[in-house]
């Protein structure tokens, strides 16, 4: 599918500035109204587990699911999390939201932990969301890291993909997990990188403290970069030879012309943490299932609208989508 249009989304001039778009929502977004969600948990094959919230259809009956994954360091609480969460209940689907490893406030069991590639974790919350809600049609959504995972997982292994899964919508998605690297390295974005770290540092003490023998929270001392970080813990933990190896094997980038699901990749052109490899406009014309839309304005999982319900544009734009994909 060519590239889409620019859309028309036009903020107001403080959100015209990408680094503006991308911190004000974290700061400043009143949290989404939702009444409270029903919690599960899955126990895992490898012994860990995850935990998802559920949130019900405001239409009463659902007509079928939307599955949604955060960013790094987020949870399945968060404002944007939410933000979507109202939106797919209000076109009459429940929304699945679910928390990473060691997300969800417990550490996790394993020293392993969450990361950019990890598809097997998402593919167990959709396939027992299908099984317990016995719905016939599903999305997936994904936010940065989460949006990442989702393109990898579609363009992977399409057969595993269930058939009930009918679209995709990813924001701010770090197709080139290399080149989203190197640009968090500038000194520019050195808030972007403390802003990671608190989380992160915290989860690697945990994991020290349980398993002292093959975690050394001594060498976050050494950690400059976001590299650093995935050199030392992220890549060992894994089963990455490196963090360069671990960027190479997880980015979605070399999986998006193999998706066969109608997926909608949006990504502002003033996003602060994205290189221009990732905005994937020749895998777009190629695929007709790869629909790119590259709005001038809206940050980092920002696309911020005031005066507008604290409703904001990514929202309005994936319910037109789901509307579209999913015969809503």
């Amino acid at each position: 599918m060519p590239v889409l249009p620019t859309p028309d989304y036009k903020p107001c001039p403080p959100f015209r500035l990408g680094n503006v778009s991308t911190l004000h929502p974290s700061l400043f977004r009143p949290p989404p109204a939702m009444p409270e969600p029903e919690t599960f948990r899955i126990e895992l094959d490898d012994g860990d587990f995850l935990d998802w919230d559920l949130h019900r259809s405001r239409t009463g009956t659902a007509r079928g699911v939307a599955v949604v994954s955060h960013g790094l360091e987020g949870n399945s609480r968060r404002k944007y999390v939410l933000g979507m969460a109202r939106v797919a209940t209000g076109l009459g689907l429940d929304a699945a939201c679910w928390s990473q490893r060691g997300c969800s406030g417990e550490p996790n069991r394993l020293v392993r932990g969450y990361h950019s590639g990890e598809t097997g974790d998402l593919h167990a919350v959709l396939t027992r969301c299908l099984k317990v809600g016995q719905y016939d049609r599903a999305a997936l959504i994904g936010f940065s890291m989460g949006g990442n995972q989702i393109l990898k997982y579609l363009g992977e292994d399409p057969a595993r993909v269930p058939d009930a899964v009918r679209a995709a919508v990813v924001f701010s998605t770090p197709c080139d997990l290399d080149g989203c690297e190197r640009v968090l390295a500038l000194p520019s974005r050195r808030l972007y990188f403390h802003y990671f770290m608190r989380g992160l540092s915290r989860k690697m003490r945990e994991k020290a403290a349980m398993f002292p023998d093959r975690v050394d929270a001594g060498q976050l001392g050494k950690v400059r970069t976001l590299r650093d970080f995935d050199d030392l813990f992220t890549a060992p933990a894994n089963g990455f030879r490196d963090g360069t190896d671990y960027y190479a094997r997880s980015s979605s980038l070399q999986f998006l012309p193999a998706i066969r699901v109608p997926a909608l990749v949006v990504n502002s052109l003033d996003d602060p943490f994205m290189p221009p490899s990732c905005y994937p406009v020749k895998e777009a014309e190629a695929n007709p299932n790869l629909y790119l839309e590259m709005p001038k304005y809206g940050g980092h999982v920002g696309f911020v609208l005031t005066g507008n319900g604290n409703v904001y544009w990514s929202e309005e734009r994936t319910g037109r989508f789901l509307v579209e994909r999913l015969g809503l």
